[in-house]
């Protein structure tokens, strides 16, 4: 597979990795838009939020529930969690994953 996550999950590209388990990726952004900007990925490959069905919903609950252990961890309070679905929504990468951004006050952008 040509997938860029799939590559960073399985180790075959380097990242700086936040978190990891059998289900799910946490790590660093390398264009961040804000000083905490993280991406959460779940490691099996899943194109975007399109593809969430009754056998995968469980990862994806797993994964907010680590995104917010993690961000308690690093002393977020608040924090952002977004993801685009589908090219025109802005999604560059073709494998569901979800931003976290915080570390400072985010302004409201609306499409």
């Amino acid at each position: 597979m040509d997938c860029i996550f799939c590559k960073i999950a399985s180790k075959a590209i380097p990242s700086a990795i936040v978190y990891e388990d059998e289900k799910c990726l946490i790590f660093k952004d390398i264009h961040p838009a804000a000083p905490i900007h993280l991406l959460a990925i779940p490691k099996a490959h899943c194109e975007s939020a399109l593809d969430i069905n009754d056998t995968n919903a469980d990862v994806i609950g797993h994964i907010f529930a680590v995104i917010a252990k993690e961000s308690a961890a690093l002393g977020l309070k608040y924090y952002r969690v977004v993801t685009n679905c589908g090219e025109d929504a802005g999604q560059t990468v073709l494998h569901l994953h979800f931003h976290v951004l915080g570390g400072r006050e985010l302004s409201m952008i609306m499409g």
